[in-house]
């Protein structure tokens, strides 16, 4: 991160300064003067023969001047010739060839004179020339013969133009001449050869000379080299080609660019370096051009005169050439003459003073005439380089001229002497605004004009004292200059101008504001490809501007893409790719000033791919791979990934062979026999990988006998009477030879019997008719062309399974509680299972429910206790339900034979959640409480409990307890206050506990003192309505005969006798109740005839198809052995067994309407 320093004229203060501060006082135009010569055209003008010629000469004065030429000292009829005019106003000649005409007939040297009363301006002497572009003279061109290592020297000697063409080497098919230190132009445009080598042949080499006013090109014959090869080159010292011998000389003008060069010739291609005698080379001012062979120092001056030698060499030797250097000059100002502006009676003096070497001569001119033959003039004395004037008069106004020159140029100024007599004036507006940044340096304008020239004064806001001095200076031309701007110097200022004739002032008020300064800059990131960054710029301002925040990229302005977003403080880069990378400027600025902040984002990326992979050391069993790194995008490569591709068997797919430093470009890599390999690199960074290489040439290795066998031999049945022999089959780099096959060899285990063999391609091979489920030993061997592979090891298969034979005997369930059975058999024997014993299962179903009017889904479900277990547990039952069980003996072939059907009844549990649960508030007096009966009794309900407490925000008040009949589902709270809201808890019970609670909050009314809209006083009674009084009379009609019905039904087709123990405890001398569970057996398989209470008194009904084990492996993990319960369930609603509230004993006409809905 960065802060750049802004340029100078970034401050509108600062662009003030830049102005002329000693300017000369210019006279308004209002006012009598002589010409001034304001536009021209240069020295040397050179035009485009195909465009009409325009000389540009235009002037100021009072009055207006008119215009006359010269051409070759000549005065130029412009009127006699019908293709030259004069642009109106202006002295410009425009010379017209529409007509016909040639342009070089007006080649010569021009002169503009401006007149009127008062004197006469002069231009400078313009010569104009037509721009030339001559065609290349025809030639044949013989081929240039040389011996390779020799220098050669091709010749360009383009047609002379005007300017001179610029000049550049191509092949006939326009194909750049790749230039180096060994081969390059020299500045004459001729093509250099160090050492000539064979390959320089493979082209040939036209000169081109490219015209700058036509925009053509010129192409010379093409020269055609024949290189004469030797047997070894021979090294020489250098020698130089150009300049020629061992010293020189170079004349260059002061200001002008001075080129040295050399071109040495030596094998191998000498070094060339630049010295110069006595001194250092000027840092500032040289820079080294086409591979050190050429020196240029730009803007000469007199210091940079002297010998300067350049040394070529290589390790035969060295050799020098010395270049002696003259600097010239042409005139050039140390004082050129200004307008004079005197009052009557005024002395004063023109002066012109001029440099240049040799010195120059100077020469006056008045109104474009030689001072020596000009009218004498008394007031008026020539010193040499100065004209004085002394007691002036209306008379001596003039244009005088200085034409200072010696052998390389002249200047040629113009400076009128102008005699006014005028009291001072204003020549800004008034009453300006300047808006100046705190701190910086400024300057407040006040141009005036006044004859004689009037002093000038400046104040601040009123006071008396003359500001000059201190943290303020005025210049000559009365602009006050304040060094460093403060708060304080805010305020209005007065300039006064004065002279015998009288006064006059102007008013400029002085705005400052404060900078406009990044305090948070952009810092320098690194980030990788593809990420999101974010380059900070926080910007403080005066408010009083209009601030903008604009981003460069590497300098330029950004355009702000899709992927970009740029806000008032930030700039953020969604995506960052590898094209985001640069250095990243915020500019904030106003209309005064601006400040600016770098920062550099570097992009993280993949590595480019490595290129021109090559195949070396080629070995029976290894080969040499070598290539070149591609970029590594800023993130240094850590590894190189080989990969090898075969055409024989996986041809197109792409396999790893080894990995490799990222410090590496060069590996030997291990083969294996019989393999057409093809090799690819990819390099990785921290970033990712690059793209793959290209590929390499293919490579083939002899071929060999197997060193291995294949993997994974495994021998298993696919019918009770096979044996399918398996194996994963071997590679392209395991075969080691044509025709890979495999040969299988099999026999029973432990009987010492002969081996069975047969010879397989492919990968499977299957042994018929074997008994059921016996051992196998199994061998498979690889084999080529070239010969076995070593002998493989023995595998142990199995053949076939069939069913199982034989079921579990002396099933035992015992009750855990409400939702869990634990389960006890006996094992099979182990011939009877007929393959591996996967697993012992259980299939159960639900008979039906004890509340009798409850439909029920008979589905079936399984539970599976793998291994040779004796026991398990299946859990997650209906509670209060009767089931039926069978358990079988699987292989892997399938299930057996199933055992006899057992039957157990699981107890009561407690019930589901009462369902919908409605609060509603009629008025602020009471809150009605509605709900619906549980969706899973689980058993008989014996009610409802309801807690319930006022709150108001975190206070909360005395809970209170009522407890219903299981009949109720209405109940009526009175409030004791209209300001607080009841929280209630409503649960349903059996006689084993509470089940699940419900709870719901009295609504919130936005005002309390209304009562919501859909439970005020105002509304009808629903209940007092004609038509609801009908509707229930039919309702009350049809429960009375479906009552009569269910009753009938009930008397008939009860089927399990009802023991009245609900409210007896357990006892040990019942000897079939033991430690609150249930045993069934053989001989007795009755039902339970009441409800019980669970283990633990709180296991909650399960309400799904799935038993434990399908979480636990038969459950073990979640009970005991004694069968205690030591996990938690997790209830899942069954969409296809519902519940009812049935009650085993007397039915009351609200149970029998509850089991009916």
């Amino acid at each position: 991160m960065a802060r750049p320093q802004p340029p100078p004229w970034v401050h509108a203060a600062v662009l003030l300064c830049l102005l002329g501060l000693g300017g000369a006082i210019e006279i308004p135009m209002d006012l009598s003067q002589p010409p001034t010569i304001t536009k021209q055209s240069v020295k040397d003008h050179i035009v485009d023969p195909r465009d009409n010629i325009l000389i540009e000469c235009e002037a100021k004065g009072n009055p207006a001047p008119s215009f006359h030429w010269t051409r070759n000292s000549r005065f130029f009829n412009v009127a006699k010739d019908p293709r030259v005019s004069m642009r109106r106003r202006s002295g410009t000649l425009v010379i017209d060839f529409r007509s016909g005409g040639r342009p070089e007939e007006y080649e010569g040297e021009y002169q503009c004179f401006a007149r009127n009363k008062f004197g006469t301006a002069l231009s400078n002497r313009i010569r104009l020339q037509v721009s030339k572009s001559p065609l290349w003279p025809k030639e044949n061109l013989d081929p240039v013969v040389v011996q390779e290592g020799a220098p050669l020297t091709l010749q360009c000697n383009p047609p002379p133009g005007l300017p001179s063409p610029v000049i550049f080497w191509m092949s006939s098919s326009m194909e750049p001449i790749t230039q180096d230190k060994r081969v390059s132009q020299g500045h004459n445009g001729d093509l250099y050869f160090s050492n000539v080598m064979v390959q320089d042949m493979q082209t040939d080499y036209s000169c081109n000379a490219r015209f700058h006013f036509t925009h053509t090109i010129q192409q010379k014959n093409p020269f055609t080299l024949k290189v004469l090869t030797t047997r070894g080159v021979s090294e020489r010292t250098p020698s130089f080609m150009y300049p020629q011998g061992t010293a020189s000389s170079q004349m260059v003008l002061r200001g002008m660019d001075l080129l040295l060069e050399c071109i040495a010739s030596g094998v191998p291609t000498p070094d060339i370096a630049w010295y110069k005698k006595g001194g250092d080379l000027p840092s500032d001012k040289a820079k080294f051009e086409n591979f050190n062979k050429a020196l240029r120092i730009t803007s000469v001056s007199e210091e940079d005169s002297g010998e300067y030698f350049c040394l070529a060499s290589n390790k035969m030797g060295s050799i020098r050439h010395t270049i002696s250097v003259r600097v010239k000059a042409a005139p050039y100002w140390l004082d050129e003459p200004k307008n004079l502006i005197l009052a009557p009676g005024e002395d004063g003096r023109l002066v012109c003073r001029a440099n240049g070497n040799p010195k120059p001569t100077v020469q006056w001119m008045v109104n474009g005439e030689p001072l020596q033959s000009a009218p004498p003039n008394p007031n008026r004395e020539v010193a040499g380089d100065t004209i004085i004037f002394r007691d002036t008069q209306i008379s001596s106004r003039a244009v005088y001229q200085c034409n200072t020159s010696n052998e390389h140029g002249y200047l040629l100024a113009n400076a009128f002497v102008s005699v006014l007599d005028v009291p001072p004036r204003m020549m800004s507006p008034r009453n300006q605004l300047i808006r100046v940044i705190l701190y910086n340096r400024t300057r407040l304008d006040c141009p005036f004009f006044g004859s004689p020239i009037p002093t000038l004064r400046w104040f601040k806001n009123g006071q008396g004292s003359n500001l000059d001095g201190g943290n303020y200076h005025v210049y000559e031309n009365g602009s006050l200059e304040i060094k460093m701007i403060r708060k304080e110097d805010q305020g209005i200022y007065t300039c006064v101008a004065t002279n015998i004739l009288g006064k006059a002032e102007n008013q400029v008020r002085l705005e400052v504001k404060d900078p406009t300064r990044i305090f948070r800059m952009p810092e320098d990131q690194i980030v990788k490809r593809g990420t999101t960054v974010q380059l900070e710029c926080r910007v403080k301002h005066d408010p009083s501007l209009k601030l903008t925040v604009s981003w460069l990229k590497d300098d330029q302005p950004l355009y702000i893409g899709n992927r970009m977003k740029k806000e008032d403080d930030s700039l953020t880069i969604f995506g960052v790719a590898e094209r985001d990378q640069g250095s990243y400027t915020c500019v904030a600025s106003t209309e005064l000033d601006q400040d600016l902040a770098k920062a550099y984002l570097t992009v993280l990326g993949r590595p480019d791919r490595p290129r021109d992979l090559e195949l070396t050391d080629l070995a029976e069993r290894s080969v040499r791979l070598t290539w070149i790194p591609g970029d590594d995008n800023n993130s240094p490569i850590t590894d190189y990934v080989v990969q090898f591709e075969e055409d024989q068997f996986q041809p197109g797919v792409w396999h790893d062979h080894s990995k490799f430093p990222g410090s590496v470009n060069s590996a030997v890599l291990q083969l294996s026999p019989y393999v057409n390999y093809q090799f690819r690199v990819i390099a990785v960074n921290e970033v990712g990988s690059s793209h793959p290489s290209l590929p390499s040439e293919r490579y083939r290795t002899s071929g060999a006998p197997p060193e291995s066998n294949p993997s994974d031999v495994k021998g298993e049945g696919t019918r009770k009477n096979n044996m399918e022999i398996t194996w994963t089959p071997m590679n392209a780099t395991s075969a080691f030879g044509p025709n890979l096959r495999y040969i299988v060899k099999w026999r029973r285990k432990e009987t010492r019997e002969t081996w069975n063999n047969a010879t397989v391609w492919g990968s499977r091979y299957v042994v018929g008719q074997t008994p059921v489920y016996v051992p196998y030993e199994i061998r498979v061997q690889a084999e080529n062309d070239f010969g076995k592979g070593p002998e493989p090891d023995t595998v142990i298969g199995y053949s076939g399974e069939d069913y199982p034979r034989a079921a579990p005997t002396d099933v035992k369930i015992r009750v855990l509680n409400s939702t869990a059975i634990n389960l006890q058999w006996n094992r099979v024997y182990s011939d009877t299972v007929q393959g591996q014993l996967r697993e012992y299962r259980a299939y159960y179903w639900r008979e039906s429910s004890l509340l009798k009017s409850l439909w029920v889904s008979q589905k079936r479900q399984q539970a599976g206790f793998p291994g040779d277990r004796l026991r398990g547990v299946v859990s997650r039952l209906f509670p209060y339900s009767n089931y039926k069980l069978e358990m079988v003996v699987v292989n892997g072939r399938g299930d057996g034979p199933r055992s006899e059907t057992k039957e157990f009844t699981t107890p009561e549990g407690v019930p589901s959640a009462p369902r919908r649960f409605r609060v509603r508030q009629p008025n602020l007096q009471t809150i009605n409480l509605e709900w619906d009966h549980p969706e899973h009794p689980n058993g008989i309900l014996t009610g409802y409990s309801l807690r319930y407490l006022p709150f108001n925000g975190t206070k909360l008040g005395k809970q209170m307890v009522e407890n219903f009949s299981p009949n109720q589902t209405k109940f009526t709270v009175q409030r004791a206050d209209p300001v607080s809201r009841y929280r209630f808890t409503l649960s349903a019970r059996t006689q084993v506990g509470s089940g699940e609670a419900v709870t719901e909050e009295s609504p919130a009314a936005p005002n309390e003192a209304t009562p919501t809209a859909a439970y005020t006083n105002s509304q009808p009674d629903v209940v007092t309505q004609g038509w609801f009084i009908g509707l229930m009379c039919a309702v009350a009609l049809l429960v009375l005969t479906l009552l009569i019905v269910c009753f009938i039904k009930r008397s008939r087709g009860g089927k399990y006798p009802v023991r009245e123990k609900k409210d007896v405890p357990l006892g040990p001398e019942d000897p079939k109740e033991e430690d609150g569970s249930f045993d069934y057996s053989d001989e007795d398989n009755k039902p339970l005839q009441g409800s019980q209470t669970s283990l633990d008194g709180t296991i909650k009904q399960q309400e799904s198809d799935d038993s434990l084990v399908d979480y636990g492996e038969g459950g073990e993990g979640q009970f005991n052995e004694d069968g205690s319960f030591i996990g938690q369930y997790t209830v899942k609603k069954d969409k296809e067994e519902t519940e009812g509230n049935e009650s085993s004993e007397a039915t009351s006409p609200v149970n029998a309407i509850y089991s009916l809905a």
